[in-house]
């Protein structure tokens, strides 16, 4: 069979057992985030914790993810995906489960933390044996629709069950995705094949770029989680040592034999662009779903429940994503539905913009519906474009750098939108909340303006047939020198 044929020849039943794994598990990292999202005033009134201590349920898994993705993604790369899936999957299952049985604050935190960080090797594992799995072309495509599609139905999914969880005992939110784990991690030692060990000459695992990295990234997430909820001066200090541990991380990668992250992998525009748009596009979409949770539960009194599944419809984007996208992708390509994505995201929030005290919810349904279209979108096509053209024994580091991107911009979209929407309510008085919702409101939008801004200049003409391979920019295996002209 051709190589194109091979590209072109549609999923056989072993491929949709390993990619049905792979998609439980990011459905399940999906789930869990959002579930404890839903059951926070549950968690709080029972074991007494204080709004900071709160705040660290949620940040302590964000430090964790977002801080050691790149660890994680490279390590991917090293020592095997099957192995580190498999792995960290049952780190995420341990973990998860001891969340449920906390008694104290700091016992929630700390498995909070230690499950963020699990879910950091095991996301860009789990990735990674997708795009080097499947042929680059309409196979590789249509799986990562498929994936990212479970991503965001999990989340969905996961502020629904969450809820009726919750209601319940908010425990449950911490032992049902060990169930699911234990499902996943079955099936994945069934289906996920064993691949060569990846030959290390010359190569280890860059500590001194892993350490200064998870410093930088951990203290620049630390930053913006707790902009909102310290003095100016704490902010600032944090984010300068976070520059200054970026700083000497750039400084070791670049005298490294074998750097964590390989610097010249910047120069395909095509991957950074789909990484900074990825970060603007997680700042709007998740700053926007904070500010809409405030304004249902807060001012208009929505329960937990509810709110849920008014929220719901955005997991439009799960059916969207598998079914339609793929269609066209191969029609416009991936730049256009991008763009097209990112501008349906700031006309969601421009709707929102006016929000009134009286809001029906048909009134608010046509901007939560064009948010699920625009995930639909751009998620899917960022996904592809941001691993696309990248050498195999790299794929485990893109994918690294594509979800930490989603995971700095979730965190910079929810703090910034928590701290205008602080600043600008001047009581808790209704009025005062509408204006407070509405002034951060503008967050969201001009994150997703900014994002189809860059998205603009990845809009290019059709790249030639037989090009596809190299079409993001990323430099050819076998002659990492040679640069080519980008897509996207």
């Amino acid at each position: 069979m051709s190589v194109q044929k091979a590209a072109d020849a549609p999923l056989g039943a072993r491929d949709w057992g390993v990619l049905l794994v792979l998609c439980g598990a990011i459905f399940l990292e999906g789930i869990d985030v959002a579930m404890l999202n839903v059951a926070l005033p549950a968690i709080r009134a029972d074991l007494g914790l204080s709004t900071g201590s709160l705040q660290w349920v949620m940040s302590a898994y964000v430090l964790g993810y977002g801080g050691f993705m790149l660890v994680g993604g490279r390590a991917a790369d090293l020592f095997g995906r099957r192995r580190m899936f498999v792995f960290w999957l049952a780190v995420f299952l341990v973990f998860s489960g001891l969340g449920g049985f906390a008694t104290e604050g700091w016992m929630l935190v700390t498995a909070r933390f230690v499950t963020g960080v699990a879910a950091a090797f095991m996301t860009p594992a789990g990735l990674s044996v997708i795009t080097t799995g499947f042929e680059e072309g309409p196979r590789r495509d249509k799986a990562l629709l498929f994936y990212s599609g479970t991503a965001a139905g999990g989340f969905s999914i996961g502020l629904v069950v969450g809820g009726l969880l919750a209601s319940v005992d908010w425990r449950w939110v911490f032992f049902a995705p060990v169930v699911l784990s234990v499902l996943i991690l079955v099936a994945a030692l069934a289906f996920v094949p064993r691949s060569p060990r990846p030959d290390r000459t010359g190569q280890s695992l860059d500590l001194a770029g892993g350490l200064t990295i998870t410093a930088a990234i951990v203290l620049l997430v630390l930053g913006v989680e707790r902009a909102g909820h310290t003095s100016l001066a704490w902010t600032l200090g944090t984010f300068g040592a976070g520059l200054t541990a970026l700083a000497v991380f750039i400084a070791v990668e670049r005298r490294a034999t074998a750097p964590l992250v390989r610097l010249g992998i910047f120069r395909s525009g095509a991957l950074v662009r789909a990484n900074a748009s990825a970060l603007l596009f997680a700042a709007g979409f998740f700053g926007f779903q904070f500010l809409v949770v405030l304004y249902l539960q807060e001012l208009r009194g929505w329960s937990t429940v509810e709110t849920s599944f008014a929220m719901i419809v955005i997991g439009i984007d799960a059916i969207l994503s598998p079914v339609l996208v793929p269609r066209l992708v191969a029609r416009f390509g991936n730049p256009r539905l991008i763009l097209a994505g990112l501008v349906l995201a700031a006309l969601s929030y421009a709707l929102f913009l006016p929000v009134g005290a009286d809001w029906t919810y048909l009134v608010m349904l046509p901007s939560l519906l064009l948010l699920g279209v625009a995930f639909a979108l751009a998620y899917g096509p960022l996904t592809i474009v941001a691993t696309e053209g990248v050498v195999e024994e790299e794929q485990g580091l893109a994918g690294g750098l594509l979800y930490t991107s989603f995971q700095f911009g979730a965190a910079l979209g929810l703090s910034a939108a928590a701290t205008v929407n602080v600043a600008a309510t001047a009581s808790d008085a209704p009025a005062a909340l509408l204006d407070g919702y509405r002034a951060a409101l503008w967050v969201p939008l001009a994150a997703a303006l900014l994002a189809a801004l860059i998205a603009a200049f990845g809009v290019r003409s059709r790249r030639p047939a037989g090009s596809r391979a190299t079409g993001t920019g990323e430099r050819p295996a076998d002659d990492r020198a040679a640069e080519l002209p980008t897509a996207y």
